[in-house]
């Protein structure tokens, strides 16, 4: 007769689910996640602007994506000094340690300059001006000051409410609009051939949705803006019959707004946290773009971005007056029933009673 095993079996490893991966990749600590962010952005955006110059066709100089980086590393560097002296702070390209090793001092400065490197490959793989270098040192300029120019104070502090790249990118399209111009689509897959047109979108479409989905969060606002663009290009394909709705949605599958959805409107920086507020942005956005549209605004996904992140920064900065307000005569209104009940209780103690609940008391008792 056999014996029974006495083996222990190993109980089955849980399964882990798609909506849990988040929770397991992403750090706990905002500032990792930040940096976690930034650092994947910066490393996606420079291998595309490399590969762009050497096999894709970019029809922007080597010389000018230099240029643009370079003076939105300058610009970062010079305002955040000026700015952390005037509010009396240690820069925020300085580590906190007071005698920090060499590694800590170069890795400090480069997590900082992480986000003015992304605004300078944005600007130099979407601007184009020709063989111009003084319009990308513009264009830069305007992008990193407005972070520091443009600002609000939230829960978490002031920060920033207008996309730096593309507010850089909207700006020097008015004050220039002769002559910038956006990157023709076609440079991102020039020398791909048929298969190559498919491929690259569809490899950078699944690296952004990774990126958002994970350390982002961003996926509701990339699906309320996909959604409002179709609903805008419907709605105007119905009202105009001249405009056909396979036009009206064709741009939403080039490289140009492609980038746009999945790298610039999903900042975090200067988007909406919550679920409900990400979908109100990308609604906003998809309708405020319907309507430029209609009136024949050329690029007008950068201007709709940017008319939003004005209206929320706006929006935000009436909140906080009114909020402040409400705290002021909130005080207001205790300190003047502080000196009503000290003024009672003079005249309480005058009249040989002591206090006011004293002087109810004895109300009280006489009337018994």
């Amino acid at each position: 007769m056999n014996a029974p095993s006495t083996l222990a079996t190993t109980p089955a490893r849980p399964r882990t689910r798609m909506r849990d991966l988040p929770a397991k990749m992403r750090p706990t600590d905002p500032t990792k996640l930040r940096l976690a962010a930034l650092r994947r952005f910066a490393v996606g955006i420079t291998i595309l602007n490399i590969a762009g110059h050497l096999f894709l066709g970019f029809e922007q100089t080597i010389a000018q994506l230099i240029v643009v980086v370079l003076t939105c590393y300058v610009t970062e560097l010079a305002v955040e000094t000026l700015v952390a002296a005037r509010d009396s702070r240690r820069p925020g390209y300085l580590p906190d340690a007071d005698s920090p090793s060499r590694r800590t001092r170069v890795l400090t400065l480069v997590n900082f300059l992480l986000a003015a490197h992304i605004s300078g490959c944005a600007l130099g793989m979407l601007l184009f001006v020709n063989d111009r270098l003084d319009l990308f040192v513009v264009a830069a300029v305007v992008a990193i000051s407005s972070k520091y120019l443009f600002r609000v104070r939230a829960r978490s502090g002031d920060k920033h409410y207008f996309n730096p790249s593309n507010f850089g990118i909207t700006v020097v399209l008015l004050l220039f609009a002769d002559t910038v111009s956006i990157a023709p689509p076609y440079q991102f897959t020039e020398y791909l051939g048929h298969l190559g047109q498919v491929a690259l979108p569809a490899f950078l479409a699944c690296i952004g949705l990774f990126i958002n989905f994970i350390f982002t969060g961003k996926l509701p606002l990339i699906f309320a803006w996909v959604g409002g663009f179709t609903a805008q290009a419907a709605i105007r394909a119905f009202f105009d019959e001249e405009t056909s709705f396979l036009a009206s949605i064709a741009p939403l599958t080039g490289m140009a707004l492609l980038l746009f959805t999945l790298y610039m409107i999903t900042d975090p920086g200067t988007t909406p946290r919550s679920k409900l507020g990400q979908v109100e942005f990308g609604l906003s956005v998809a309708a405020v773009y319907g309507t430029l549209m209609a009136f024949h605004v050329a690029f007008a996904f950068f201007f709709a971005l940017t008319i939003v992140c004005a209206c929320r920064g706006i929006g935000m900065w009436m909140a906080n007056t009114a909020a402040w307000q409400h705290h002021t005569g909130y005080g207001r209104l205790r300190s003047n029933v502080a000196e009503l009940q000290r003024r009672s209780s003079n005249v309480a103690r005058q009249s040989g009673v002591g206090s006011p609940m004293e002087l109810v008391d004895e109300q009280a008792r006489r009337s018994r």
